[in-house]
């Protein structure tokens, strides 16, 4: 996707989708540095600095590049302060997005991730020929789990998997591109 046809930001219901920015660093650093938040995802801290740097990067990164990963903010439509990211990463063939998020703590249980999952995956459809978009999580992450099923997503497989050295099972969900487009 050409930088000029920038999708962002992207009003959904009560959150906004938009571009992250080095601004974000605070909120950021709070909620990648929780030890819950981060949990059961694939990411480790950063420094101040890493941090910076990667939003700054983020910012300015063309979306839906094949084979990259592209991350997205997650803000609250008010005020637009970050609560929470988004990462998609289109196949190198174009077929499928995997999508992963991020909320903080206090954003989570009412109904932010799951609209910001849901515009995300309609972002998706719109701005790429992606046939669908695939949610990864680990078995014992009951709240990602009913996220996805919330944003319209069915479980199509599990998997074993090695994650921070240590053997899980994940489920993979899955939804379509709806079939009038």
């Amino acid at each position: 996707m050409a930088r000029n046809a920038d999708p962002l930001p992207r009003v959904a219901n009560v959150v906004v989708l938009r571009r992250l920015a080095a601004s974000d660093l605070r909120a950021f650093q709070a909620y990648r540095n929780d030890p819950v938040v981060a949990q059961y995802q694939g990411w480790s801290a950063k420094s101040d600095a890493e941090a910076t740097a990667f939003l700054t990067r983020m910012g300015d990164v063309a979306l839906l590049q094949p084979g990259i990963w592209s991350q997205i903010g997650i803000a609250d439509p008010a005020s637009l302060a970050l609560v929470g990211d988004i990462g998609l990463l289109l196949a190198g063939d174009g077929r499928e997005v995997e999508i992963g998020f991020t909320l903080r703590p206090r954003s989570q249980g009412h109904g932010i991730g799951t609209a910001a999952v849901r515009a995300a995956i309609e972002l998706v459809f719109e701005h790429t020929r992606a046939d669908r978009v695939l949610g990864i999580t680990d078995a014992r992450n009951l709240p990602s789990i009913r996220l996805l099923q919330r944003a319209g997503m069915h479980m199509t497989g599990t998997r074993e998997a090695m994650f921070r050295d240590e053997p899980c099972v994940e489920h993979v969900y899955a939804i379509s591109r709806p079939q009038d487009e």
